[in-house]
């Protein structure tokens, strides 16, 4: 270099003594070019190399699931409710029809594990009064008092939400009084029915139920009923 300007000699054979100027040109020394094309060459490939995680990035967000809020995974829970239920209907007695009263109150709870159970989703306690006496329909000095527990099965009625119906399977001990002591037999009873939800918590029961106490004949149950629902 001389004067600010590269030279190259020659070793052709026509230029043995010549010498090549290059003018105003500036050539570059090698390790300075290298390392130029050093610095472009990892600039290229950091902006690759982020490029590429930008998307890897971008992919995993997409495929990851969103976020459950609170109110999505309370919908998502089976509903639970409690039931208080006032009943009052009339009992037909085999053979003959006889009338008598039949007065039942008792609570209910629906579990929401017990949604898909076939019997039923809601476990009931109840206690029963019937007038088992030969005359009156009200209150006689003859009575059967009935303890019992019983798995309910709702279920919704097709284009309608204001009435929905169940089945409800009940087994307990009866009471017989009135004839000196106590006598307890064996109860058991199922029933269909309709319910019309007035509101959220207010209901109107309606069901029809058959009944078998042990030594005793069948009978038919046809009942109405008030039910509060928390």
């Amino acid at each position: 270099m001389a004067n600010g300007r590269w030279h190259i000699n020659s070793h052709y054979p026509t230029q043995a003594n010549r010498r090549l100027e290059w003018g105003t040109q500036q050539l570059l020394p090698v390790w300075r070019v290298n390392r130029v094309c050093l610095r472009a060459s990892g600039s290229a490939l950091s902006l690759v190399v982020l490029a590429m995680l930008s998307l890897c990035t971008a992919g995993v967000l997409a495929q990851a699931p969103a976020p459950q809020t609170a109110t999505t995974a309370a919908q998502e829970q089976p509903g639970t409710s409690t039931d208080l239920f006032v009943m009052m209907g009339s009992d037909f007695d085999r053979p003959g029809l006889l009338p008598r009263a039949n007065y039942n109150v008792g609570i209910g709870h629906t579990f929401g594990f017990l949604k898909k159970d076939p019997l039923g989703d809601e476990l009931t306690f109840g206690y029963t009064y019937e007038n088992s006496g030969t005359h009156g329909f009200f209150y006689t000095g003859y009575g059967e008092h009935t303890e019992s527990a019983g798995v309910m099965k709702n279920f919704s009625l097709p284009r309608t939400t204001i009435v929905s119906g169940y089945t409800w399977i009940q087994s307990g001990i009866t009471s017989y009084t009135g004839h000196g002591p106590a006598l307890n037999r064996m109860a058991s009873g199922v029933s269909l029915g309709a319910i019309i939800h007035l509101n959220r918590s207010s209901s109107i029961w309606i069901q029809e139920s058959y009944s078998k106490v042990v030594t005793v004949p069948w009978y038919t149950t046809t009942s109405i009923g008030y039910t509060y629902s928390w």
